[in-house]
C-alpha cells in the first residue's frame, strides 16, 4: 500500500468512523520510530476523511467560514514504526452551539497505541474583520454523526 488509505466505514455498536493509514518513511525519527507531531496529522486526516464520508468537506477555497482549533491532545501508549500500517478512529464526543469535540482512539492490529482529542469551532473568517464564532449547522452534525454510524 503507498500512502494513505481511506476505508469509509462505520462501527455502528460505538458510533465511530475507522480510516486505516501506513506510517511513511518522512514521518519517523533515525529510530524508525513515528515522531509525536505526527500523531496529530493522523488524527486530523482521519477528521476530513470523515467529513468526505458524510459527504461534506472542511475547507473549500474561498470560503470565509472555517473551522479553528481550540484545543489538541494526545496521550501515548505504544509507538509507531515506518510500514506499520494503523487505524484511527473517530467519534464525536460532544457538541455545543458553537464547536464540536472529536475523540480519537489509534490502534495497531487492535492494540491501542494512543488517544486523543481535538476541539474545534466554525468561524466567520472574511478578510479585514476579526474571526467570529458561527452556530455550527445542524445539518453538520446530523451528517458527521450518520457516518460514524450514530444517529442526530
Amino acid at each position: 500500500m503507498a500512502g494513505s488509505r481511506n476505508q469509509r466505514s462505520a462501527d455502528n455498536r460505538s458510533n465511530v468512523f475507522r480510516y486505516r493509514r501506513r506510517v511513511q518513511f518522512a514521518e519517523t525519527d533515525l529510530a524508525g520510530i513515528a515522531h509525536f507531531a505526527c500523531f496529530f496529522r493522523y488524527m486530523e486526516e482521519a477528521e476530513h476523511a470523515l467529513w468526505r464520508a458524510a459527504g461534506l468537506t472542511i475547507a473549500r477555497a474561498g470560503e470565509t467560514t472555517g473551522w479553528p482549533r481550540l484545543a489538541a491532545s494526545f496521550d501515548f501508549q505504544a509507538p509507531l514504526r515506518f510500514e506499520d500500517e494503523f487505524e484511527v478512529g473517530v467519534r464525536i464526543a460532544n457538541v455545543t452551539r458553537r464547536s464540536l469535540r472529536y475523540e480519537f482512539t489509534i490502534t495497531k492490529d487492535g492494540a491501542p497505541v494512543g488517544s486523543g482529542t481535538i476541539t474545534t469551532a466554525l468561524v466567520n473568517k472574511t478578510p479585514g474583520e476579526p474571526m467570529k464564532a458561527l452556530d455550527v449547522p445542524v445539518d453538520v452534525i446530523a451528517r458527521l454523526r450518520a457516518a460514524t454510524g450514530g444517529s442526530s
